[in-house]
């Protein structure tokens, strides 16, 4: 490496870059351009990594926040000798089954620690990495947790609301071991950032308790200053990388031209002779490729190094445990067990009350289970006794105070997931997963088993009011692909849930529970989880049905008054238990028709009809609401609203033709 000079290392990633981009006819070259630099002192002198061990537990992180600029970190991986990265995977670049999709896809390839794209959410997920790293470190010390989270971020991801959120827990926290790298070219899509901000950044995170240091990104020496001064921080640091977007390209570099576009085949040809880089498209001498490949073997001694700490280690089987980040078999037993004690006891709960107490049983069988709320810990119950909150400098604790940010609760949930060693959960209202929607999108997406705690679920929570009744809110979730969406109908519903979530490897899971108490349904104990199987008979009346009624969570209750009202007009009616439309669809065939039935099918839900046709048929009739909701005590919203065993029972008896 000492013959090759840096300055030709980063124009090797500009060369990949732009060729790749061009030969796709469709990408971002601008910052890859204008990053290499950065990039390179980065993973030749900072980053700890290992290429010939891509999932190395103790490396550092690298989140390429500005996710456009994905040719960055593809040019990189290919480069340092990732296996899974070749040249023909960069010449295929943004086609169809490519392992380097436009933006870096989290599961296609190995060195993408996250799905980037939508702006500001790289950024969010990276502080959930960093806290994890703080909390796994606390409980196994720096012998076997040592390591940095950096990320590059553009103008755009800081521009993003959710960067506000970001930026705002990180200080609090002071997770040092946090660098963020502000590449700071003042351009978008649009032009000047001018047209659109003002922003003073050092300003902005010097107040939210991040140290701020200033490079010039196109000085290998001022990098290295800055990279080398923020290791040793504590505090999160922020690096205002001074850039020239597109650097290299001497007629569209600094311009928005080099943002969303390729070069052009002429100006290519005019930043080959400014760059001075007479290659061509796709090669990389065999000097600057070898010096490339000694960085991303760098890392080998030092991971050889904890790899002999780990096996000398007093806790390396739990630490391996923590790792694999499922749930152990003796917490489903214990949770069994409660169910059990649930069946018995029959309690009438809010389901968010009964979600606390399987909780209890959760967290007291599995210590690296970690929660935490956006502000409504005693409303959503997500904590429970001996729950240590997690602080500032003390990350010993397993209960996270996220305030009122739900979106970066969502992000650093998934970025918790995403670095390994806990399970997690964190919690709001229902209404209120809107403000973290693309953080749930991107937890599906990347298959993450996160579990959202979702409560005051429906009109149920009253006084309220509209502005907190989601009514839209279960299709809106049930909408997203790759989500389970549970609504418990009751104590023992809401420990199979649990028991669901928990067992969930590469699915989020979302818990939609009630304010109200809920009387049990449940009053059988059965070693089967049936919120497993998403619907089942809750009650099958003798001698065939005559209709089928179709219910989840709190309207369970109505269903069941319904099917007795029925029942003393002679009208045989079947009680279906719904809680996971998701679940429900993943049995057979068979069995989804024996629950579902042959007789007409009236569905009952506090919610808008959205998605139950399905279900019902064309014929079948919904009992729902039609509106946002309104402000009083819950009963006589049910009432006001028309969700009662009266009316469902009505549009029973018409359906079957006795009314």
């Amino acid at each position: 490496m000492s013959n090759v000079s840096l300055k030709d290392m980063a124009n090797a990633i500009r060369a990949l870059s732009m060729d790749a981009i061009q030969k796709a006819n469709s990408g971002h070259p601008g910052m890859p351009m204008g990053m290499a630099d950065v990039a390179t002192v980065l993973w030749t002198k900072f980053l700890k990594f290992d290429a010939a061990e891509p999932w190395w537990a103790d490396r550092d992180r690298f989140v390429l926040s500005a996710g456009h600029g994905s040719m960055l970190l593809y040019s990189l991986l290919y480069l340092t000798g990732f296996e899974q990265a070749t040249i023909d995977e960069i010449k295929n670049f943004r086609q169809l089954g490519s392992r380097m999709a436009g933006h870096p896809e989290y599961g296609h390839l190995d060195g993408v620690e996250v799905t980037t794209g939508p702006l500001g959410t790289g950024l969010a997920t990276a502080v959930g990495m960093a806290l994890a790293e703080r909390m796994l470190n606390a409980r196994y010390g720096d012998d076997l947790v040592d390591h940095y989270t950096w990320v590059i971020a553009g103008d755009g991801c800081l521009m993003e609301g959710v960067s506000h959120e970001a930026i705002d827990l990180a200080g609090h926290l002071k997770l040092n071991r946090l660098i963020v790298l502000w590449d700071d070219n003042n351009i978008t899509i649009d032009g000047s950032t001018d047209v659109a901000t003002s922003m003073d950044q050092h300003k902005r995170f010097e107040a939210a308790g991040w140290r701020v240091l200033t490079c010039d990104g196109h000085d290998f020496a001022s990098i290295e200053k800055a990279l080398a001064e923020a290791k040793n921080s504590d505090r999160p640091v922020m690096i205002d990388c001074k850039t020239i977007i597109g650097f290299g390209a001497p007629n569209k570099q600094g311009t928005e031209a080099t943002h969303g576009a390729p070069l052009g085949e002429d100006e290519i040809k005019a930043a080959r002779e400014t760059l001075g880089w007479p290659y061509e498209p796709f090669e990389v001498p065999e000097n600057i490729l070898n010096a490339w490949r000694e960085a991303g073997a760098r890392g080998r001694a030092e991971r050889e190094a904890w790899e002999g700490r780990l096996n000398a280690s007093p806790k390396k089987d739990e630490f391996l445990r923590d790792l694999e980040s499922k749930v152990w078999p003796s917490t489903l037993d214990a949770l069994n067990d409660f169910k059990k004690q649930l069946a018995e006891e029959r309690p009438k709960l809010a389901t968010r009350q009964a979600s606390q107490k399987s909780l209890e049983v959760i967290v007291n069988a599995q210590s690296n289970v970690i929660g935490g709320s956006a502000d409504l810990t005693h409303s959503n119950l997500t904590i429970v006794k001996g729950m240590e909150s997690v602080k500032p400098g003390d990350y010993s604790g397993r209960y996270i105070h996220y305030g009122i940010r739900e979106f970066e609760m969502g992000c650093a949930m998934n970025g918790i997931a995403l670095h390994k060693g806990f399970l997690n959960y964190g919690g709001t209202f229902l209404i209120f997963s809107d403000f973290m929607r693309g953080a749930i999108r991107l937890a599906a997406l990347q298959g993450l088993p996160v579990t959202y705690v979702f409560t005051h679920d429906s009109i149920g929570l009253g006084e309220d009011g509209p502005t907190h009744q989601p009514v839209e809110i279960l299709p809106a979730l049930r909408a997203i692909p790759n989500m389970r969406v549970i609504r418990p109908a009751d104590a023992v519903e809401t420990a199979e849930a649990w028991a669901v979530a928990l067992q969930s490897e590469s699915t989020p899971t979302a818990l939609a529970l009630s304010r109200q108490g809920l009387p049990a349904v449940r009053t059988e104990h059965t070693d089967e989880n049936l919120v497993a199987k998403g619907a089942y008979v809750l009650r099958e009346p003798e001698g065939g049905r005559d209709v089928t009624i179709l219910a989840t969570g709190s309207e369970v209750e109505i269903a069941m008054n319904a099917a007795d009202m029925l029942s003393q007009k002679g009208i045989k009616a079947a009680v279906v238990s719904m809680p996971c439309w998701e679940l429900f669809e993943e049995q057979d065939e068979a069995y989804r028709q024996a629950v579902l039935g042959d007789a007409p099918r009236v569905a009952v839900e506090a919610a808008v009809e959205q998605g139950w046709r399905k279900w019902i048929g064309e014929n079948g009739r919904f009992i729902g609401m039609k509106s946002f909701g309104a402000s009083g005590p819950g009963p006589e919203l049910y009432k006001h609203f028309g969700i009662t065993a009266e009316n469902v029972a009505k549009a029973a008896e018409e359906l079957v033709g006795k009314a």
